[in-house]
């Protein structure tokens, strides 16, 4: 049965990443939320100080908390697939920012859960989702572009609190469709990017947040 066990790791290319601080009830939960069996799928741990890693000095403190609780469901999908994001418990971060976020940090091809047992912003999830695609990739994926990922998390989340979470991924989607078609370098360029795209959606933006996104 040892055998058969890893054998069911190694091609089963779906991978669980809980917080480390949740209790084993809570782990429990998490699992049975996702519908996976933990004798089966492979399950790793994120801590607060891996959360804190990418986001300290983008978020306050307070909203990173000391413990790690959000948890994720990874599984790898065929190629051209492209990204689909469900949430639960999660109320700062729609899930079209998360997949936008994803796209940033690499992540191709991927059906993912973020999810907890009660109440969580959210923004830390992003750090189990990446972990838990390198696991199951076996690859890395660039730390300038999970510091980047966590950076558009950040100000989207915070440009939805003040347009509306739908409005704010739909900008900054737009946005970075539009600065990588165009392979804009140039701030001044990306900055009449933003104005337009905001013009079209009928966003008011101030400049600094227009400052913020061309970062």
């Amino acid at each position: 049965t040892f055998l058969s066990t890893t054998f069911a790791f190694a091609n089963e290319k779906e991978i669980v990443s809980l917080g480390a601080n949740l209790t084993p009830k809570q782990q429990e939960e998490m699992m049975e939320y996702f519908g996976v069996n933990p004798n089966t799928t492979k399950v790793i741990k994120v801590t607060n100080e891996e959360e804190r890693k990418y986001l300290k000095g983008l978020v306050p403190d307070k909203q990173i908390g000391s413990r790690a609780i959000s948890s994720v469901y990874v599984k790898l999908l065929p190629q051209g697939k492209g990204i689909m994001v469900d949430t639960h418990n999660i109320s700062w971060v729609s899930k079209e920012m998360y997949a936008n976020a994803m796209v940033t940090a690499g992540i191709k091809d991927a059906k993912v859960v973020v999810a907890a047992p009660f109440d969580v912003s959210g923004t830390a999830a992003l750090t189990g989702i990446m972990k838990a695609f390198e696991e199951a990739t076996g690859e890395k994926l660039s730390d300038e572009a999970k510091k980047t990922a966590n950076e558009e998390l950040v100000i989207t989340g915070t440009l939805g609190e003040k347009i509306g979470k739908d409005k704010a991924a739909e900008l900054i989607q737009k946005v970075k469709e539009e600065v990588i078609a165009k392979k804009l370098a140039d701030e001044n360029e990306i900055a009449n990017v933003i104005r337009d795209i905001a013009k079209q959606l009928n966003i008011k933006l101030t400049d600094e947040q227009i400052s913020q996104i061309v970062q």
